[in-house]
């Protein structure tokens, strides 16, 4: 399991875990559509489910709230370009840092407020507007109480 890092206010315990069966469809879906974001909403059919998008492809604001950030092992540096005939030098690349935001609704944190969620991953067919869906496999929540 991987925890995420705790963005609530005030917290500093994480209330959110990764499994690693979600970790490697996270990096599939990574490799496959670049930085994700999280949604769980408190809908019910696929508004249960935690929704996968692309970073930035659903909106969030003050209806929602930041649970927690998984922190993925950065991707390597890309090569450097070659350098321009009017610079010095390229310099050295970076690795490249991946972050994903894990949203949840106001309403649904409210009754989720005492539970530790765990995003995993079984068979099946997600949600249309997931981006696992044509993978074959959905994400869920499995909670406990804190």
């Amino acid at each position: 399991m991987v925890a995420a890092r705790p963005e609530v206010a005030g917290e500093n315990v994480s209330r959110l875990s990764f499994t690693p069966a979600a970790l490697a469809l996270i990096e599939q879906l990574w490799a496959q559509h670049g930085p994700l974001m999280f949604h769980q909403s408190g809908g019910c059919c696929d508004g249960s489910a935690p929704m996968c998008y692309q970073a930035g492809e659903f909106r969030t604001g003050g209806q929602d709230v930041l649970l927690g950030t998984l922190e993925l092992p950065p991707l390597p540096p890309l090569p450097p370009l070659p350098p321009l005939p009017t610079e010095a030098g390229a310099g050295t690349p970076s690795p490249v840092a991946r972050e994903i935001p894990f949203w949840m609704s106001r309403e649904q944190f409210g009754v989720w407020a005492h539970t530790h969620l765990t995003v995993d991953t079984v068979p099946g067919r997600g949600s249309g507007f997931s981006l696992e869906a044509p993978e074959g496999k959905r994400f869920l929540i499995r909670s406990r109480l804190l």
